[in-house]
């Protein structure tokens, strides 16, 4: 039994521990989502980059996402002050 996603999970791909967005919705039966990167907006992603979804994380495989998500999720915390 796949877990649901709602609204406001956090988004992580598989090989980084820190959060890059959040979930903005959720189409029937998991076939895509759309995912608000921050500093550079919405994606949507297919259902089949949802690698795992618990604690109210979605867990992306970074190897199924298209190369200008990957590009976006690099800079979705260029904006953060350093040393914070």
């Amino acid at each position: 039994m796949q877990e649901n996603i709602d609204i406001g999970y956090q988004a992580f791909v598989s090989d980084d521990p820190e959060e890059f967005g959040a979930i903005r919705y959720v189409s029937p039966e998991r076939r895509e989502v759309t995912v608000y990167v921050e500093n550079v907006g919405e994606f949507v992603v297919a259902g089949t980059a949802i690698e795992s979804v618990h604690d109210q994380k979605v867990i992306f495989d970074c190897a199924k996402l298209d190369r200008q998500l990957r590009a976006a999720i690099g800079h979705a915390h260029d904006a953060e002050e350093p040393g914070f």
